[in-house]
């Protein structure tokens, strides 16, 4: 579900137009406005559709304005499957695509992730998980953090990943050619 505030309307719904099967599309306009009278930024709020999110009061990614928060994420299907028991690389590498469906379906991508964390329940495989992270993000380099953890949600869950996202409109040449 996206629950999406004035400004970016028309990309959070096309994402998820893109993607029908996460999601269904809510519209909610909020105040364009504060009490000193300047303009807020939107707020988009993006659901997987997990019967987790509405217990436990959360949503998977949130966007206001340029700034992305991807929930912690784990290796389930559309259906909420878990992925690839017993196999930290297929849960690595679903995790990392759930992300990048989250980030899409707010207007972002996987080239404005700034931060990741990674959460594991056995450091012993960090290499492994830190390859296939490393494949994802080679040319993108977010800061990140990697610690184990004595357990997760579900005792099956081998790695969550954590990401935040800055939008930019350009790059840092491009920025400071128009000051």
């Amino acid at each position: 579900m996206l629950d999406v505030g004035t400004g970016m309307g028309v990309a959070a719904i096309e994402a998820a137009k893109r993607a029908p099967s996460l999601m269904h599309v809510l519209k909610r306009m909020s105040a364009v406005k504060d009490l000193r009278g300047c303009k807020v930024p939107m707020r988009v709020n993006f659901s997987s559709g997990t019967k987790w999110e509405p217990i436990v009061g959360y949503s998977r990614a949130v966007r206001l304005g340029n700034v992305v928060h991807v929930s912690g994420t784990t290796a389930t299907d559309l259906k909420g499957n878990l992925v690839g028991r017993g196999d930290v690389e297929e849960q690595t590498e679903q995790v990392l695509r759930n992300i990048k469906s989250a980030l899409e379906a707010v207007g972002s991508k996987l080239e404005d992730v700034v931060r990741t964390r990674i959460y594991v329940t056995d450091i012993t495989k960090w290499e492994k998980i830190g390859r296939i992270h490393g494949r994802v993000f080679h040319e993108i380099r977010p800061a990140t953090t990697m610690v184990e953890v004595k357990s997760l949600v579900n005792p099956d869950m081998l790695v969550e990943i954590e990401a935040d996202a800055i939008i930019s409109n350009g790059s840092i040449d491009d920025e400071s050619k128009s000051e």
